[in-house]
C-alpha cells in the first residue's frame, strides 16, 4: 500500500453522445481544456478520443487528433494515452493510425472482442441535439466490437515498433488469456499494463468480486509484477474504482465512463471526478503519482520521444 498510485482521466470517450450532459468535452478546445484541468487535480494520465467538434460524433481525423494532443503537451506534462478504440464501425487502420503517426508514450489496446451494447442509453434520449446519436447507440444490438488474434498482433507489434506502451483494455475474464498468449510468443514486453474495463453491457459486470476474480487471474497467468487498473460504467465508477486502490491497483475516472458524480448530480467536468477520487485515496493513506513518476512505474519512453 506504500506505492503510488496512477490516476487516469478519459475525458470523452466514444461512447457518452452530447444530449446526455452539457458538459461532456467535444470541441479541440473543450477536450484539452478538460484534460488541462483533470492534471491540475491530480491526474497522471489522461486517456485522449478526438470528436468532430461542430456535432461530437468521434473521429478518426488524425488532424483533430494532433490538435487536441499538441494542446495538451503544450500547456502541461500529464501522460497522453491516445485510444486505438476510436468510435463505433471505425476501421483496424483508422484505430491504430495515431500510433504510428504520433509514436504516444502509451496507447490503449483493446485485449478481445465483445458485444458492446449501448441501445438502452440511445432510448432514453427523446430530444437528440444531432442526429447521428440515437442511431449510433441504437445500432449497437447488432454491434460486434472486433478485436481479433490478427488485429491484436498488428496493434501490439506497431506499438513496440513507435516505442508505445499498450494499455491492454480487458472488458472480460477470458482476454487475459489473449494477452499471455502473446507474451508467450514474445510480442508482448513486459512490464505489463492492464485497465480492467467493468459494466459494458456485452462485458463482465461491475462487481467488486469480478474484480478480485480478475486482478487474481491476470497476476497468476501474467506475473505478479503486472501493473493493474479499473474503470467502471456508470454509477459503478466511484464504487469500483475505490474498491480497486483498497485492493492496490489505480483508478480511471472522467466523463468517458460516467457523467455523473454521485446520483443525480451531473460532472462538470473530468476534474471534478479526479479530485472526488484523490479524495478517495487519501482517506485510504494512499499517495498519488505525478505523471513523471507514472512514466517510472509503467517504463514509458518519456515526452520527449513522442513525435507531436
Amino acid at each position: 500500500m506504500s506505492k503510488r498510485i496512477i490516476i487516469t482521466a478519459a475525458v470523452t470517450g466514444g461512447i457518452h453522445t452530447p444530449s446526455m450532459s452539457p458538459y461532456l468535452p467535444i470541441s479541440v478546445e473543450e477536450i484539452i481544456e478538460d484534460a488541462v484541468k483533470a492534471y491540475e487535480s491530480g491526474a497522471a494520465v489522461v486517456h485522449i478520443h478526438a470528436r468532430e467538434p461542430d456535432t461530437g460524433k468521434p473521429s478518426s481525423d488524425m488532424s483533430i487528433m494532433k490538435q487536441i494532443i499538441t494542446g495538451i503537451k503544450k500547456r502541461c506534462n500529464v501522460v497522453i494515452c491516445i485510444t486505438t478504440g476510436g468510435g463505433l464501425g471505425m476501421s483496424l487502420e483508422e484505430r491504430i493510425a495515431p500510433v504510428s503517426l504520433f509514436k504516444p508514450e502509451i496507447a490503449s489496446c483493446n485485449a478481445g472482442s465483445i458485444n458492446f451494447v449501448l441501445a438502452p442509453a440511445g432510448e432514453k434520449i427523446s430530444n437528440p441535439k444531432f442526429e447521428w446519436e440515437k442511431p449510433y447507440l441504437e445500432n449497437t444490438k447488432d454491434f460486434v466490437f472486433s478485436n481479433t488474434y490478427k488485429g491484436l498482433e498488428y496493434y501490439i507489434t506497431t506499438m513496440n515498433e513507435n516505442g508505445s506502451c499498450p494499455e491492454f483494455e480487458v472488458y472480460d475474464l477470458g482476454m487475459i488469456n489473449n494477452v499471455a498468449y502473446f507474451l508467450q510468443k514474445g510480442v508482448v514486453k513486459k512490464p505489463i499494463y492492464i485497465q480492467f474495463v467493468m459494466g459494458i453491457l456485452g462485458g463482465i459486470p461491475a462487481t467488486v468480486e469480478n474484480l478480485a476474480h480478475l486482478v487474481k487471474t491476470a497476476k497468476n497467468i501474467l506475473g505478479s509484477d503486472i501493473n493493474w487498473s479499473c474503470c467502471a460504467a456508470g454509477r459503478y465508477q466511484f464504487p469500483l474504482t475505490a474498491a480497486a486502490l483498497a485492493m492496490g491497483g489505480n483508478a480511471r475516472v472522467g466523463l468517458e465512463d460516467n457523467l455523473y458524480l454521485r446520483p443525480g448530480v451531473l460532472a462538470k467536468s473530468s476534474a471534478e471526478q479526479v479530485t472526488q477520487i484523490i479524495e478517495i485515496s487519501q482517506r485510504l493513506g494512499l499517495e498519488t503519482a505525478t505523471p513523471d513518476e507514472a512514466r517510472n512505474i509503467l517504463g514509458l519512453k518519456g515526452i520527449a520521444q513522442v513525435a507531436y
